[in-house]
């Protein structure tokens, strides 16, 4: 026997979960949908994307989590970024970043993975969201009124649209044989959360040095969170150093602006490949996060930027449902894709920019970076468009507003 659903979910992670507590709570319990979330992890602590990483929110993406009734919960969990400095290193160009400057009370915070993960799963614990896992979709159908899926566990399922919440290597768009785009930067990333003799004081540091940018994240109990994006060919040499000389080189390249570093956690790499999925929507799905598209860190942009694909989702899908149209009909779906494809290739080709002129030692680019944050440290006009970006403000989306009481 199939069984109904007016939404699945394939993904509970970052997105799919939020994706589906949105809409629970912006439709309230009178038009609530009934959602499936197809998930292959047995729990948030074995799910890739609650892991030990942290992410930067963005202002833009908190304004969002308030409208959508998170962000009371958010920030008892979150650090906030009072400044963020960016530098090169061995150079004389730097920039600045201040709350004041856009009158906002911060410009981003930062959040555990696993922090957050267990907040969503305990908000949609009092949904009526039902759960597939661990579970994972074998075969995909799409038909004229829906889409058909079948699950390992031998479960079918149908509903009138399914969103892909899969991350980078989306199961529904390899079912569907949907072309992506990767671009391989030839980089890695080492992450770690390092503790350091002067406090962080609430500042996001990017630093540009002659091994890649480094990231340093403020955290909680006066940790910081490091991103260090590096050629992969030098990436294994740095992972066998011992905590002692990893924390020695890490001093050499990022400088003494924290004090001295004094511990590491574990360490962890990963490649760093950019992967754009070809179309945001297809018959009856929708792509979201990183199953849409997976950029590269060195701007912090990528979950902020697949928030507002949820965003622009939950206010396209709560609308159908309020003027009674099919939620997975292709004009739902284009008014999706239209709202995000000016914000997505944007982002997409900022970020692909940073990585260009950031992470490269070609003397006239280190020259123009330098002359860049130089001239943006002095003047504000160079400085908004970058910030305003950071902030989330590049691209406005419709305010979210519950149309009955929340759930």
């Amino acid at each position: 026997m199939k069984q109904q659903f007016d939404l699945i979910i394939n993904g509970g992670g970052m997105a799919g979960a939020t994706l589906a507590w949105g809409l629970n709570y912006i439709l309230g319990t009178e038009k609530a949908l009934k959602i499936a979330i197809i998930e292959a992890s047995i729990d948030e602590q074995n799910h890739a994307g609650f892991d030990a990483r942290v992410i930067a929110l963005s202002y833009g993406s908190r304004q969002i989590l308030e409208q959508i009734g998170l962000w009371q919960d958010y920030q008892r969990i979150v650090t906030p970024i009072n400044d963020i400095s960016v530098t090169d290193r061995g150079h004389c160009g730097q920039t600045t970043l201040t709350p004041q400057e856009y009158q906002v009370p911060h410009l981003g915070y930062v959040v555990e993975l696993a922090d957050s993960g267990k907040l969503l799963l305990d908000k949609l614990s009092q949904t009526s969201v039902t759960w597939f896992r661990p579970n994972n979709i074998t075969q995909l159908t799409q038909t004229i009124e829906g889409i058909d899926i079948t699950l390992a566990g031998g479960e079918q399922l149908c509903a009138p649209l399914i969103v892909a919440a899969d991350g980078g290597f989306s199961t529904v768009r390899t079912l569907l044989n949907l072309s992506s785009e990767q671009t391989n930067f030839e980089q890695s990333a080492i992450i770690a959360n390092i503790s350091t003799s002067q406090p962080h004081q609430g500042i996001a540091y990017e630093r540009f040095s002659e091994h890649g940018p480094i990231a340093l994240l403020p955290m909680s109990q006066g940790r910081s969170s490091l991103v260090w994006s590096m050629q992969t060919s030098d990436i294994e040499s740095v992972m066998a150093l011992d905590n002692a000389k990893f924390l020695a080189t890490l001093q050499q390249a990022f400088g003494y602006r924290l004090g001295t570093f004094e511990k590491t956690g574990k360490r962890v790499s990963y490649p760093l490949i950019q992967t754009l999925t070809s179309t945001l929507t297809h018959h009856r799905v929708a792509f979201i996060g990183n199953a849409a598209q997976a950029l590269h860190p060195i701007a912090g942009q990528g979950f902020n930027l697949g928030l507002r694909d949820v965003a622009a989702l939950i206010h396209q899908l709560s609308n159908a449902v309020r003027d009674g149209d099919d939620i997975g009909s292709f004009k739902s779906l284009n008014q999706y894709r239209e709202l995000r494809e000016q914000d997505r290739s944007n982002t997409i080709l900022a970020t692909s920019g940073l990585v260009t002129i950031f992470s490269n030692q070609h003397w006239p680019l280190v020259v123009g970076r330098n002359i860049g944050l130089s001239l943006s440290n002095c003047i504000s006009a160079l400085k908004k468009p970058v910030a305003h970006q950071m902030l989330g403000w590049n691209h406005r989306l419709p305010t979210l507003k519950q149309h009955h009481s929340a759930s």
